[in-house]
């Protein structure tokens, strides 16, 4: 095996057991992944029903629609970014310096979002100034995984990185969790009505202060608790990280990661992100009841992340991304059509398990296990970059799914153009997936 990544060969036996330093990195990588999702969840789930409090009246329904995902598609946008920044700088100064200048950087941007003023004080600037504050916060946010998962990834004994990296992705459905329930409190005894209701007017900023609070708590915690990797310590360090990911062997790894991401993130764009909208807006569903269905459904998805993470140690990362390709290509899009066209009729359990297929097997099925696999592609010295711009890069092409979806209309219904995304994603998958070799047993040692 080439030098630009860890090799399996001549190495000693690694332990089983998981030493106090490698619990306390899991846990700093667990709860700013929860951080990160909780951050971006914010305006999925609590601007979804206040969205009008940035925008004119009388939008038409695509066109609000279509505002509400760019709203996310900036922040994920932003992240490629801070991969870049805070990938350099953990390869160079250190994991755990850079993990706190980013954290600290995306509390300041929640905060501010979370007293913005509106469009009847601001106008159009009321907008623009929601979107440049989510594209700034995913710049940080893009920062905090990019060094805080590899510093994990180093210290977590080899036998069980798929399953904490199923524990640390869990922080993804965690969060979803606690975003949904504050919003759900917050609808209930605040009502998104009108233009002037309490939900629109000041409920919705809540949750983004709590963000900013939690923040600054993990802040603490890992200042505290977290030691630098001692991989990174030990290896020798290389003069542009950037340079080295996108040369060689490295970057021959880097492209097949970046085509297996952008299938997962067409996957994730086009079931997760696109249903709460389209079942709000398009199917006309309650705000109160999407919201409680969803939340339901990431309790599954928790499970879901910790059992995929697990099976990818035991049966293998490369065989487990090709096998969720497939289903993405097959099963799920009918699933998907189910959801869409029986949605309001179906009855609550059932659209809570539809929604729950598609999101376990998408997610337990393949991002449960990303980050070690992507972790385990680059060598110790570029490894925060390498992996950083891998997970973040795959992130843009899909991040404009709304676009695509507008563009799709004009074949098929616009409430089914997921379906199509959905299928692309699969391919992808299965395609980066089939380009890459089996990295379960590789080293994660100084380089």
């Amino acid at each position: 095996m080439n030098s630009d990544i860890a090799t399996s060969t001549n190495v000693k036996p690694v332990s089983k057991k998981t030493p106090p330093e490698a619990k306390a990195a899991i846990k700093g990588a667990f709860l700013g992944f929860f951080i990160d999702m909780f951050d971006i969840y914010l305006p999925v789930i609590c601007l979804a029903p206040a969205m009008v409090y940035f925008l004119p009246k009388d939008l038409p329904v695509t066109t609000t629609n279509t505002l509400f995902y760019i709203t996310l598609a900036v922040t994920l946008l932003g992240r490629p970014l801070g991969a870049v920044i805070f990938g350099h700088f953990g390869d160079k100064i250190g994991r755990k310096k850079s993990s706190l200048i980013s954290v600290a950087g995306f509390a300041v941007m929640t905060l501010l979002i979370g007293v913005l003023p509106g469009y009847q004080t601001l106008g159009l600037a009321a907008g623009g100034l929601l979107l440049a504050f989510r594209f700034i916060d995913g710049i940080f946010l893009g920062g905090q995984y990019s060094t805080a998962v590899p510093l994990a990834m180093e210290y977590a004994p080899k036998s069980k990185r798929g399953l904490y990296g199923g524990i640390i992705q869990s922080g993804f459905p965690v969060a979803y969790i606690l975003v949904s329930i504050i919003t759900s409190f917050m609808l209930k005894y605040m009502p998104a009505g009108g233009l002037d209701s309490p939900y629109i007017q000041y409920g919705w900023r809540i949750p983004f202060v709590a963000g900013f609070f939690i923040s600054l708590g993990y802040l603490w915690f890992y200042y505290k608790n977290v030691e630098e990797s001692k991989s990174w310590e030990k290896t020798e360090k290389v003069k542009i990280p950037l340079v080295e990911v996108l040369s060689g062997e490295s970057l021959r790894n880097f492209l097949q990661v970046f085509i297996l991401m952008n299938g997962l993130f067409f996957l994730a764009n086009s079931i997760l992100f696109a249903i709460p909208g389209i079942l709000i807006n398009i199917l006309k569903m309650p705000a109160f009841l999407v919201t409680n269905v969803m939340m339901g459904v990431y309790v599954v998805d928790f499970f879901a992340y910790i059992i995929g993470g697990a099976l990818s140690q035991i049966i293998g990362r490369r065989k487990l991304f090709i096998i969720t390709g497939v289903l993405s290509c097959t099963i799920l899009p009918y699933i998907y059509y189910l959801v869409v066209k029986y949605g309001t009729t179906m009855g609550s359990f059932a659209l809570f398990v539809c929604i729950s297929i598609l999101i376990a097997v998408t997610f337990g099925g393949s991002f449960s296990f990303s980050m070690p696999y992507i972790n385990e592609r680059f060598k110790t010295s570029i490894r925060s970059s390498g992996f950083g711009m891998g997970y973040s890069f795959g992130v843009i092409i899909p991040s404009f799914y709304s676009f695509y979806m507008l563009a799709l209309k004009g074949i098929v219904p616009y409430e089914y153009t997921q379906i199509v995304l959905q299928v692309l994603g699969g391919v992808l998958t299965v395609i980066g997936a089939a380009m890459g070799p089996e990295t379960k047993d590789i080293d994660l040692g100084p380089s």
